[in-house]
């Protein structure tokens, strides 16, 4: 039986030349099960703007064709595919240079200098180490301490 991992592997490798002929690009494809049912969800953007609704149309149905020919799912599952929203989790490093200069949330694994979690601006990005600007203070987090970083919303 393919493990959770090895189909979230296989989608985002099935799903990557769909998204490239389309300008859109993967930010994450998760597979769980809730309560009685299995869902494969498949969450994209846009560097240029934002996804529609046909954005999504177009990834799913190409995508459930990929899927419906190989057949890699054991069990029934429902397939989302959906845009990754104002506050889209980074992942990735791309994901965290492109958010250079954005506002950032990140929780910790445990608290770090006494809090677990944190919001500012991103002002570097490296793969061990990121720079913050928390309440007009700059903030060094080692990159191994976050547990998890998305976009934050401005009010």
């Amino acid at each position: 039986m393919a493990t959770k991992q090895k189909i979230t592997d296989l989608v985002t490798e099935m799903v990557a030349p769909i998204l490239q002929a389309s300008e859109l690009e993967l930010v994450d494809v998760e597979y769980k099960k809730e309560g009685a049912n299995w869902f494969l969800r498949v969450f994209i953007d846009r560097a240029s703007g934002a996804v529609d609704l046909d954005d999504c149309a177009l990834v799913s149905e190409a995508l459930s064709v990929k899927l419906d020919e190989k057949d890699p799912i054991p069990n029934a599952y429902f397939l989302e595919v959906s845009s990754a929203g104002a506050e889209r989790p980074l992942k990735t490093e791309k994901d965290f240079e492109r958010s250079i200069g954005k506002r950032v949330h990140v929780t910790f694994y445990e608290p770090y200098v006494g809090v677990k979690f944190m919001e500012g601006t991103l002002l570097r990005y490296q793969k061990d180490q990121l720079e913050m600007k928390v309440d007009e203070q700059t903030v060094e987090i080692p990159t191994e301490k976050i547990a998890g970083a998305r976009l934050a919303l401005e009010w």
